[in-house]
């Protein structure tokens, strides 16, 4: 196709892509000679285009880090390289309506006596207005989103990836306990950080209008909703009447909540030694919840003096490093974890017989009926599963937590009973965290033979790293960062 290529280039730029010379990265592209290679947003693949004069000649699709040729292709769609991209008609719009909010709010700043945040402002102010006329975006563009998106009053609820679904839609949301209480907090975080940027002259006031839903913005914006959760906290039975529960008791391996027993105090780490030993014995593993920190730290070392293969777990622990300790507990590496409150919700451990509670009669948010009927289900995934409270007096909220077990408890052995079912433990395979878990084969590092290849690989891994992290996606992490690792060695090599 016949096409110059200034006019490509100079799409490129208005998609937001930057023009490099050798730190090729995402969001970016290059001109060598005839040559133009973009490299999109996300993803590894690159697009090289050759051009004979005004004439794309090829198309092709190789590996961004390597130069590897893929295929040819006779067409590729281009999207942005970042979100907020729109016409210079909108931009110019909205340059004016930040000039004017801008000289009103430094006009009241200096009534206010505070000459430094009006000069701080009106710098950064007249920056972003500087970037958006020569190059439509800025860093922080989306604090002006009351111009870019024509709301003109802060009173507006802000666009969210709700307003894209349609009418009936149903919102599901898992471990409702935590994430209800969660989507409440959100609005006041922000505002108390929006607040004291705009208070020091950081930001315009409108600043705050790019901002997460308030709770009832969120629930207006909802018709129909799934709450789901071991334990429903007081939203999901404040706005649920008993036929609108569904409870989801039958497992179907026929598996049964656990057996819970209560034992004293007196000589109970004496106890819980020959408790831990038996358990070793049928090659099953345990996991021991404590309080404080430093107990788990204590009791671990007891375990292992004592000749356990035993490790502690607590939110000190590198988040990294976790999942690592949880995998070798699984592959029986060690057979004991002491924790806190890191072994509640989300852990799926089948190998684990033992759960051992201390101080269980210590009220308080580590041992309410909510947190206790959390770690009692970790055990509920083998079919030897069992748990030994150790206390002096049973509280309200064990009381609870019991009763309610017992419950679900009864209603499973009547099942079984009823079917002829014999409860089987779950089999769940054991991930191998060395192994890339992005969703395929391993990358080959033998091609990357440049350190700038290298360097621009180790970039990439990082971030993908970081957001893996911030996802709670620990185990593609783990996997990541020894990726890292190994590149890391092949630079050290390099000459």
């Amino acid at each position: 196709e016949s096409v110059p290529r200034k006019q490509i280039l100079e799409k490129l730029v208005a998609l937001q892509y930057e023009r490099v010379k050798s730190d090729f990265k995402r969001g970016s592209f290059e001109v060598l000679g005839d040559v133009l290679t973009v490299f999109p947003p996300g993803g590894d693949i690159a697009y090289q285009m050759e051009f004979w004069g005004d004439e794309l000649d090829k198309l092709t699709e190789i590996d961004a880090f390597t130069s590897e040729k893929f295929r040819d292709m006779d067409e590729v769609m281009l999207f942005p390289a970042k979100h907020n991209v729109t016409s210079p008609e909108k931009i110019a719009r909205t340059i004016v309506g930040i000039e004017d909010e801008l000289d009103a709010r430094v006009k009241e700043l200096q009534a206010l006596g505070k000459p430094l945040e009006a000069h701080r402002l009106t710098q950064r102010t007249k920056f972003d207005i500087e970037m958006l006329r020569e190059t439509g975006y800025t860093s922080g563009v989306e604090n002006y989103v009351r111009y870019l998106s024509g709301e003109g009053n802060t009173n507006g609820q802000p666009s969210t990836l709700i307003d894209f679904f349609p009418k009936d839609f149903i919102c599901f949301v898992d471990e409702s306990h935590i994430t209800i209480p969660q989507i409440g907090g959100m609005y006041n975080g922000n505002l108390s950080r929006k607040n004291t940027l705009i208070n020091h002259g950081f930001r315009l006031p409108s600043a705050a209008d790019n901002r997460p839903l308030t709770f009832p913005e969120f629930e207006s914006k909802l018709s129909q909703g799934i709450y789901v959760s071991a334990t429903p906290g007081k939203y999901e039975y404040a706005n649920c009447d008993k036929s609108e529960f569904a409870e989801q008791i039958i497992r179907p391996t026929g598996l049964l909540d656990p057996s819970i027993e209560i034992r004293g105090t007196e000589n109970h780490i004496d106890n819980l030694m020959e408790e831990v030993r038996d358990t070793i014995k049928r090659k099953n593993r345990v996991l021991i919840t404590t309080v404080t920190k430093k107990s788990a730290e204590d009791l671990s070392e007891y375990l292992i003096e004592a000749g356990v293969k035993a490790k502690y777990l607590h939110s000190e622990i590198e988040t990294l490093e976790r999942i690592e300790i949880l995998t070798e507990l699984r592959k029986g590496i060690i057979d004991v974890v002491v924790g806190i409150n890191l072994l509640r919700e989300g852990l799926d451990l089948p190998e684990v017989e033992l759960i051992a509670i201390l101080d269980a009669d210590k009220q308080g948010f580590l041992r309410s009926r909510d947190a206790l009927l959390q770690i009692i289900g970790r055990a509920a995934r083998n079919s030897e599963g069992r748990v030994i409270m150790y206390a002096d007096k049973i509280t309200d909220a064990m009381e609870a937590a019991i009763g309610e077990t017992n419950r679900r408890r009864t209603v499973q052995e009547d099942y079984n009973k009823k079917h002829n079912i014999t409860p089987t433990t779950i089999i769940k395979k054991i991930v191998d965290i060395s192994k890339d878990l992005s969703g395929g084969k391993p990358r080959n590092f033998d091609k990357l033979t440049k350190r700038d290849q290298v360097g621009q690989m180790l970039v990439e891994l990082e971030a993908e790293m970081d957001i893996s992290t911030q996802n709670l996606d620990f185990e593609r992490a783990a996997a990541l960062r020894d990726q890292i690792e190994e590149l890391e060695e092949k630079l050290k090599k390099m000459k």
